[in-house]
């Protein structure tokens, strides 16, 4: 099996990630690639087009700020062994409140007396399956795996796959297409990823402490 590590980075990489990086354990026939973009999704979109292109079997997205034990791979990998097209592992999103990057439901909903409006809605999940693997409507790239031919198959559906729809993000965006085509869509609560948080100290922090 040959295996892309995709790597969408915008500037600058996280020390904490480095050092997960560094001591990831790979499985299988393996590549590394590394693309700065301004824009994000513009990113993925290039580095799924190469994947696909130098035949991989695999994505593995990792983002430039996750921290995630060594064996994040083999687990996400025996859970796509088992015939699933992609998985996610369980992390959280930085801004407050804290919620998961999982989501029940990725939709356009009518506006009431609206006159045709929509609205997009993500419903992360408040609850999930503990240390299962499920079925989820989307989830977030921070961390997953997927097949490069559900990627060719969006692709060929609806043209750059992470172009980003309406209301959503790049990831989300790609999840609804999969869905449309009859994608089904994994978390393993069991795989836990760190997302790193920068926060600002200031003056006011020190006299208020």
């Amino acid at each position: 099996m040959k295996t892309l590590i995709a790597i969408p980075c915008l500037d600058t990489v996280c020390t904490e990630f480095l050092s997960s990086i560094l001591n990831l354990q790979c499985v299988g026939d393996v590549g590394f690639k590394i693309t700065q973009a301004t824009l994000i999704y513009e990113a993925r979109n290039l580095l799924s087009q190469q994947a696909v292109r130098e035949g991989y079997d695999r994505i593995m997205w990792l983002d430039s700020d996750m921290v995630f034990h060594p064996d994040v791979m083999e687990r996400l990998s025996k859970d796509m062994d088992e015939g699933r097209e992609f998985v996610s592992g369980l992390y959280f999103g930085r801004k407050d409140p804290i919620r998961c990057t999982i989501f029940k439901n990725v939709e356009y909903r009518p506006v009431e007396d609206g006159e045709g409006e929509v609205l997009p809605i993500a419903d992360a999940y408040e609850d999930y399956p503990k240390d299962s693997i499920f079925e989820i409507g989307a989830a977030g790239f921070g961390c997953c795996m997927v097949t490069t031919r559900l990627v060719d198959r969006v692709a060929q559906k609806f043209g750059l796959p992470f172009s980003p729809l309406i209301g959503f993000g790049e990831d989300l965006s790609f999840c609804m297409r999969a869905a449309e085509l009859g994608a089904k869509l994994y978390c393993d609560s069991r795989i836990k990823l760190g997302h790193v948080k920068h926060t600002l100290v200031t003056e006011d922090d020190w006299l208020n402490a």
